[in-house]
């Protein structure tokens, strides 16, 4: 059976969506993606929406929208995107921080450089999980 995998941050608007997306293009055979946050926005960011169309061909307007941690299933593996302020907790057996900039507000490139970050360290861990270098 697959890990299901949370990639968490506050508003669960931008790099955590980036995130999802990413992974269920790059890792849907490696483990199930889902994204979370502690607040709900009204939209997802229209800007990292954008750069994942044109980077990836993936609208995430389709099918994203802001969740809280409640709406997601039980997860086994968490990761936190990177949080200035506390990051929202979630019990998993496996659980890193990405440390990521928040690239809100900024221009383009701010954006293209968090999604390629995103697209390797998704590639990474779905690889970690293959070699069972993850406990679960």
């Amino acid at each position: 059976m697959k890990p299901k995998v949370a990639f968490i941050c506050v508003h669960n608007s931008c790099r955590s969506q980036m995130a999802e997306a990413l992974a269920k293009l790059f890792a849907a055979d490696t483990f199930e993606a889902y994204s979370a946050g502690t607040e709900l926005k009204d939209t997802i960011n229209q800007d990292a929406v954008r750069i994942i169309k044109d980077l990836y061909g993936v609208d995430m307007n389709k099918e994203h929208k802001s969740k809280l941690i409640k709406d997601i299933p039980e997860v086994q593996i968490a990761i936190k995107m990177g949080c200035n302020v506390v990051c929202p907790f979630l019990p998993a057996k496996h659980i890193e921080d990405w440390g990521l900039e928040d690239p809100t507000g900024k221009d383009d490139q701010e954006f293209i450089k968090t999604a390629k970050t995103i697209e390797k360290k998704v590639k990474a861990l779905a690889k970690r999980i293959k070699n069972n270098e993850i406990k679960l």
